[in-house]
């Protein structure tokens, strides 16, 4: 891989400033299942609901997303660094295991879905644009889920930070 551009370089440091939903987007299908952390999801309209998750195409679990277009963006809780971990592939837990615990529902809804998640989006893609190393792919929202006591993860100066969830005042 070449080295970086000054401006690719400079547009590194810029995002590593921009705090972002740790988020495990997974899948399964005729393509098999996978799973990836990303921080590249966010919602583009509520009319029709519709959400955005960019994938890497270098990605093992690229091909097997986009083949079995549907997946599930599991919103990560403040507990769920492990799983980040695990699905960013920085673990030694091989992919085949990472489904394994009873976190995961895997029957209920064609797709693994985390439970305890602060949030769940479920959903099929519609479109997906290729642009540089990615694909941006737009799914069309079919299913949610939240739970407001787990707090949330979130990516910020390329490290994983736990934040509690806000205490309502009586």
């Amino acid at each position: 891989m070449p080295e970086p551009t000054r401006t690719q370089s400079d547009f590194r440091s810029a995002m590593a400033n921009l705090s972002a939903a740790v988020n495990v987007v997974t899948t399964d299908g005729p393509h098999g299942r996978a799973g990836m952390t990303v921080s590249a999801a966010c919602s583009v309209t509520d009319s029709p609901p519709t959400v955005l998750v960019c994938v890497n195409r270098s990605s093992r679990s690229h091909n097997v997303l986009v083949g079995n277009g549907r997946l599930c963006v599991n919103v990560l809780a403040g507990e769920h660094e492990d799983l980040a971990m695990h699905f960013a592939g920085a673990t030694k837990v091989p992919t085949a295991e990472r489904f394994t615990d009873d976190r995961w529902d895997l029957t209920s809804h064609g797709v693994p879905v985390l439970r305890g998640a602060a949030a769940t989006v479920i959903g099929r893609i519609r479109t997906r644009r290729e642009l540089g190393s990615h694909t941006v792919l737009f799914v069309d929202v079919e299913q949610v889920g939240t739970q407001d006591d787990g707090g949330a993860l979130v990516y910020f100066q390329r490290r994983f930070h736990s934040l509690g969830a806000p205490r309502l005042s009586a």
